[in-house]
């Protein structure tokens, strides 16, 4: 058993909680007490309804999650209400980080997918919310071969948008949402990007510019994180972690 105190202080150091610009409904830190006792983690994606559920089920007492309770932000009636009644019947404290996870350079969604599809010479590109919010490296393989690794590692179907060069040189990396963003990455120097689901649009356009898009699934994208963190909390503090798998096909 260790405090929830403990965790959260070494979180919020080991994330730069605090200096990470983000989205205003991400409320990244802790965002639900327990009564300060961690005896179980449970990591997931998303604070949602059936992921709540599950971690009370399964006697965790802190759930990691990279969507948090208020990322769609509605009163609390409804699934609100009920997940929020689970977690504080169960004893469950959640905390969530979102941008601050996505960019951490050991446990982020992005430096974990990267090396996963062996790229190399990372670099930090693409600025958003006071920091860059991506990875750029350099890519040794062939197009198909890295679909292929991609396939391999997300455990996903993955979509190609065949607009760039059969055999990429420059990949940029950004998980979750981000194929709005297919024009300031092409304008980076990017010829093939990878990120986990855009609007449709992206795809013409990426096609127009000349550059490979590929989506990989914004959920498949954004479980490295959340993880790998809850690994090294079991680590460091000696509880069990446990992942919970609450795929949206997304």
């Amino acid at each position: 058993m260790t405090s929830l105190s403990e965790i959260t202080t070494h979180l919020g150091e080991l994330l730069s909680i605090q200096s990470i610009g983000d989205y205003p409904q991400a409320l990244n830190g802790l965002q639900l007490e327990n009564n300060g006792c961690v005896t179980r983690i449970a990591a997931a994606v998303d604070a949602c309804e059936a992921v709540l559920i599950q971690a009370t089920a399964r006697k965790a007492d802190l759930l990691l999650v990279h969507h948090g309770l208020f990322w769609n932000t509605t009163p609390f009636i409804g699934g609100m209400y009920r997940k929020m009644r689970a977690a504080i019947l169960g004893n469950l404290a959640v905390y969530s980080a979102h941008l601050p996870l996505d960019v951490h350079p050991i446990y982020g969604n992005n430096a974990l997918l990267a090396r996963a599809a062996g790229l190399t010479d990372l670099l930090p590109f693409l600025p958003s919310k006071g920091q860059p919010v991506g990875l750029v490296g350099n890519c040794t393989v062939s197009r198909n071969t890295l679909l292929e690794s991609l396939a391999t590692t997300l455990g996903s179907p993955i979509h190609l948008c065949a607009g760039g060069p059969e055999f990429p040189k420059r990949v940029g990396v950004i998980t979750g949402g981000a194929g709005s963003e297919v024009a300031r990455v092409a304008a980076a120097g990017v010829d093939t990007f990878i990120t986990g689901e855009g609007p449709h649009w992206s795809y013409t356009l990426a096609e127009e510019l000349g550059i490979n898009l590929i989506y990989g699934g914004h959920y498949a994208t954004e479980t490295f994180g959340v993880k790998a963190l809850a690994a090294q909390l079991s680590e460091r503090f000696c509880v069990p972690w446990e992942f919970i798998d609450h795929p949206t096909g997304l």
